[in-house]
């Protein structure tokens, strides 16, 4: 599972702990606290919350194979499956089966018994048209009991583990009448089978079935134990009208034409996995072929609109499909490998056993691709078919066995594809995240008491143990990381594991005992807090570098940390030193004939920490130009940033504009805006060159967008106008903007051409200038526009659309406007982010009327006060009461949405 993050929500998270960011928490007085009497003394201790323990699901009953069967009521949004499933004790003897299931209608439950055919009466009576060899199944009614969404099934008697038995449910999934609902930032849904636009009455969005079965909603679709420590194959029958293309896991053994119009294709899985990876998507999707890879067909189910482009979205698959099979020394173990691309989708994409479904973010033509491409979620999510779904954490607690692993495999990928700068800088930005989240929480990685399991899949997960596992790499070396992974992998299969495999898998290959590695990352709180301070002594030509821990012992560990050290006497090649870091204040000593150009602590830029690192700006530029790492450079150029009057700061800053790396660039050029005035041409014609030329288009936008905010020369307008013959979007955009800055009525003009363009990226640029120069006749392009914008998009467009009511003329634009923020507020298969925002933005517009009535109001007071028979009181009555009379109706439609 892949989420994407928006960057309102790190804003908002952020914004939510305020001034406090560090302050520890205060204890209400009404807590529950225990009072003791001791003569005189009186002492209060609180009364410790039971906490409760999150284990691994008993196993009771192993689920063998899974049989459906399933056609579709689209007006009704019902699913009709039939399930065989066959299934054992898993060690004692039973006679119960308890079974997920979520929202059902149950019709029937049987046990399906066997016989061979020469029992049969028909053949003993000697039939000619029956095999007398061949199987004879019956069915003998169960009782059974369905209650909490869970099904208790008498088997009639009791089995042992040696004996499999086999049970048909006839039932009806009714996934829109769920009675309990849930989700989580990164799953904003838990109703597990969804039908998109099915009566096909919303326009511009296609006619789709999908499901989504983590964390435990495939239950909604089909009767199982969702677990994630349970396995299955699986085989499916699914029947549709054959205009629809279907999607499951395995391979399509063979598709049927039915005599009523309809099509049946059976998708078979031979190998096991858990329930939660079981998936069906159906739509009329075109599918893409691409090069078989050892074999295996590898393909990409899109809209018709996105075909001719689904290779330039996913065609780095195979090469993917290679590289990790090679660097794991594992292969791919399925039999096919899909990639389907689905509209309101509830998540970012989902890594189903041999088909990932992904968000319809997903979609893009090539000049969108040139914005954005989103390569790292194929990556994250092509490296779960090792680490999630070949092996799967055993409980929802070991989540970052799957998590963990598939953001990792993000920068595997991006580092062999693309180098090492760019793993690191994507290295780099998931940390940010990381960050942003341990200000409000720390959790470990691996927790055994949570509130609910969705609680489970966030930053720390994701973000966190990525960089763990990073650390881990650097600190056992690339050949033993990859060894390991190796062994853990073929050591657990087709099963489902625990933290404890993966660290026995490390302790033996590498012979080492790992304990304290994994007890302080994975099964601790918190990351080192670092203060570092260097000096030296040139008596005893000695280098000391104190390192200090300084993080809240009260709620964080010591942490050991191995750590390299890099000392440059001059030049580009350092002396390195590999130091261990077990105490809070450790001071390091390093003979060094004379005072160091650098002292680069933690030279691989490995640890997950904070730094408090003092150095002067000559080190700092050093770094900058010396040391190796991308985040050398960033650490070097932010920290130079901070000294906007310092000439090197200057002269370091004016340099990265050259970087190797297109964000080192953009970076530059927004640490810009701090420099001291008498660098205005210098830095003006450095970004002309750069949004002529760069090859990458976020720094041409970024330096067209900097031209436009700081300088209003006219010699720019042919820049901007050339700007918008770019193939980037982005660039389109910013060069709108350039041309409205210095003339809006032509801005408004040249973006009139744009409105009907379908890239979200050049809609929101209109939007943009329509809100900040448009007036009333505009509103028309952000009605018909709104379809356009999907998942947190939306966000984004309305936001610019409540600016752009602010400030309009007429009430009926406001109202028509907050009908439609009403409209998406109220639609139940959208973001609850999305939902907020659009309900804020009816609140705003309430205020706003607020505001004017209080204006007007407080005006016409002291007008009469001044002069009771003033004239002009009447258009101020005017206002006061209209206003009074569309904030009451603002509200009235914001009162509803509660």
């Amino acid at each position: 599972m892949k989420f994407i993050t928006p960057a309102f929500v790190i804003a908002a998270t952020i914004t939510l702990s305020g001034c406090g960011l560090f302050q520890k928490s205060s204890v209400s007085k009404n807590d529950d606290l225990a009072v003791i009497n001791l003569d005189t003394i009186q002492a209060s201790a609180k009364i410790p919350a039971t906490a409760v323990y999150q284990e691994s699901s008993p196993r009771i009953n192993d689920l063998i194979h899974t049989k459906l069967d399933v056609s579709f009521d689209w007006s009704k949004q019902y699913m009709y499956g039939k399930a065989t499933l066959t299934a054992k004790p898993y060690f004692y003897p039973t006679s119960t089966l308890m079974l997920d299931a979520r929202g059902m209608e149950i019709k029937e439950i049987s046990l399906v018994k066997t016989e061979k055919g020469i029992s049969s009466p028909e053949n003993k009576k000697g039939s000619k048209d029956k095999d007398p060899e061949a199987p004879v199944t019956s069915k003998q009614p169960l009782k059974y009991t369905y209650a909490d969404e869970v099904i208790t099934i008498d088997l009639g008697r009791e089995y042992k583990n040696t004996e499999e038995y086999t049970i048909f449910i006839d039932y009806i999934s009714k996934p829109n009448e769920l009675k309990k609902k849930g989700g989580s930032v990164a799953i904003t849904d838990d109703k597990g089978l969804y039908f998109i636009n099915p009566e096909g009455k919303e326009k511009n969005k296609p006619t789709q079935i999908w499901t989504q079965g983590e964390t435990q909603s495939a239950s909604v679709w089909f009767p199982t134990i969702d677990r994630p420590n349970e396995r299955q194959t699986q085989e499916i029958y699914i029947t549709v009208d054959k205009k629809y293309a279907t999607l499951s896991n395995g391979e399509l053994a063979f598709s049927t034409d039915n005599a009523d119009g309809t099509r049946t294709d059976y998708w078979k899985s031979e190998l096991p996995f858990a329930p939660y990876l079981s998936m069906m998507a159906i739509g009329e999707f075109s599918v893409v072929k691409d090069a078989k890879w050892r074999g295996k067909e590898v393909n990409y189910y899109v809209e018709k609109e996105f075909e001719p482009y689904a290779k330039a979205i996913f065609g780095n698959t195979p090469e993917m499909l290679e590289f990790y099979s090679n660097k794991l020394g594992v292969e791919y173990a399925w039999n096919k490998y899909s990639q389907v691309v689905v509209r309101d989708y509830v998540s970012g994409a989902m890594e189903n056993v041999s088909a990932t479904l992904h968000g319809e973010f997903m979609n893009s033509t090539d000049r969108e691709l040139l914005d954005s491409d989103h390569e790292d979620v194929i990556a994250h999510e092509l490296f779960h078919q090792w680490f999630g779904d070949l092996v799967t954490c055993e409980s929802w607690s070991n989540l970052p066995l799957n998590e963990s692993f598939a953001t990792y495999g993000e920068y595997l990928w991006i580092e062999h594809k693309y180098g090492l700068d760019a793993a690191d800088l994507h290295s780099a930005q998931s940390r940010s995240g990381y960050l942003a989240e341990s200000s409000r929480k720390q959790e470990n990685l691996i927790r055994f008491h949570y509130d609910d399991k969705e609680d489970m899949f966030d930053a720390h997960s994701y973000n966190k143990g990525g960089q763990v596992l990073h650390m881990l790499r650097k600190y056992v070396g690339d050949d033993a990381f990859f060894a390991s992974l190796k062994y853990y992998l073929e050591t657990n299969k087709f099963q489902s594991a625990e933290i404890h495999n993966l660290r026995m898998a490390f302790e033996k290959i590498t012979g080492e005992d790992l304990n304290w590695f994994f007890n302080q990352w994975f099964l601790s709180s918190g990351h080192p807090d670092l203060v570092i301070r260097t000096s030296y002594d040139a008596a005893s030509k000695k280098e000391k570098v104190q390192i200090k821990q300084v993080q809240d012992f009260s709620k964080t560990r010591l942490f050991k940390i191995p750590m390299y050290v890099d000392i440059y006497n001059g030049g580009a090649s350092p002396q390195r030193h590999k130091i261990v870091i077990t105490k809070a204040d450790e001071t390091f000593e390093f003979t060094s004939n004379d005072q160091p150009k650098l002292v680069n602590v933690d030279a691989e830029k490995m640890v997950l920490c904070t730094k408090d690192e003092m150095k002067s700006s000559e080190e700092w530029a050093f770094q900058y130009k010396n040391a190796p790492l991308y985040l050398d450079r960033y650490e070097a150029l932010t920290e130079l940033a901070k000294k906007p009057k310092d000439t090197l700061a200057v002269q370091t800053v004016m340099l990265a504009l050259n970087d190797k790396l297109d964000d080192m660039r953009y970076n530059a050029i927004i640490l810009l805006k701090d420099m001291p005035a008498g660098h205005e041409k210098e830095i003006k014609d450095k970004l002309i060159a750069l949004a002529k030329n760069d090859p990458k288009s976020v720094v041409r936008a970024t330096a067209l967008e900097y031209l436009t905010e700081h300088y209003t020369d006219a010699d720019l307008q042919p820049l901007y106008k050339n700007g918008l013959n770019d193939r980037s979007f982005s660039v389109l955009g910013a060069s709108l903007a350039g041309i409205a800055k210095a003339n809006p009525e032509e801005g408004m003009s040249l973006a009139k051409k744009y409105e009907n363009e379908k890239s979200v990226s050049v809609l929101y640029s209109i939007a943009d200038l329509y809100s900040k120069y448009g007036n009333d006749s505009n509103n028309e392009f952000f009605i018909k526009s709104e379809d356009k914008f999907s998942g947190f998009e939306k966000i984004g467009f309305i936001t610019q659309y409540a600016s752009f009511l602010k400030r309009a003329k007429k009430d009926e634009v406001v109202n028509e406007g907050a009908a439609l923020m009403e409209r998406i507020a109220k639609d139940s298969s959208i973001s609850k982010w999305v939902a907020y925002y659009a309900k804020k933005s009816i609140k705003d517009l309430a205020t706003m009327y607020e505001d004017r009535e209080s204006f007007a109001a407080q005006k016409l007071k002291t007008l009469k006060d001044a002069n009771p028979n003033a004239g002009g009181t009447q258009e101020l009555e005017s206002i006061v009461a209209n206003s009074k009379l569309q904030k009451e109706k603002m509200m009235a439609i914001y009162n509803g949405l509660k």
